[in-house]
């Protein structure tokens, strides 16, 4: 008997521990925008240290493949639009 009441009251004291943190009570006030905005972005900036940044091949590499991308893409929609603006204009000119 005495063994599975102090299992129960190990139970209740990690429970304790593993409970998050409760928001702040009505009689509490959250610091101002200017503070909190200044948290921010003192987070902001110790994140952009952690970052791992390209070196410049990485760098122009990727940039070259996305402007080949873009340039593939503009070339099929100028084809599709001159292709439809052709299609209208066949279609308008049968009409009159």
């Amino acid at each position: 008997m005495q063994k599975s009441k102090d299992r129960t009251e190990q139970t209740k004291d990690v429970k304790k521990q593993d409970a998050p943190k409760k928001a702040p009570k009505k009689g509490e006030k959250k610091p101002n925008i200017f503070v909190r905005m200044g948290r921010k972005i003192k987070e902001t900036f110790s994140e952009l240290k952690r970052v791992t940044w390209p070196t410049l091949p990485q760098a122009l590499k990727s940039t070259s493949v996305v402007i080949v991308i873009v340039l593939i893409f503009l070339i099929v929609i100028t084809a599709i639009n001159f292709g439809l603006s052709e299609l209208l204009q066949l279609l308008t000119n049968l009409g009159a």
